[in-house]
């Protein structure tokens, strides 16, 4: 300030403070994002279901003609099923007709 002849810091006059000062923010606020989107993975991740199915071979063969005809994994088509699954009021299960995508 004294070389700068400044009788008083201004945030105007200081470019260069300024400067690392606004950089110092966008580091912090990417970090942040960073940090949140990481803790949301991990929270996906907590939530995810793996599960081993054994299925009968009747079913099996079924479940692998559903899959060849729509180009998809069995696996993926049992996961589209088990996304439409819904809960009666009595407790019962239904999925209701739809094409596996």
């Amino acid at each position: 300030m004294d070389d700068q002849g400044w009788p008083t810091y201004s945030t105007e006059q200081d470019v260069q403070g300024s400067t690392s000062a606004r950089e110092r923010d966008a580091q912090r606020e990417g970090a942040l994002a960073r940090r949140a989107a990481w803790q949301m993975e991990q929270q996906d991740a907590r939530d995810e279901l793996k599960a081993q199915v054994w299925l009968s071979a009747d079913v099996s063969r079924r479940l692998r003609a559903i899959a060849a005809r729509t180009g998809l994994e069995p696996e993926q088509v049992l996961a589209q099923l088990a996304d439409r699954v819904r809960m009666n009021d009595d407790g019962a299960l239904a999925v209701y007709a739809f094409t596996p995508r």
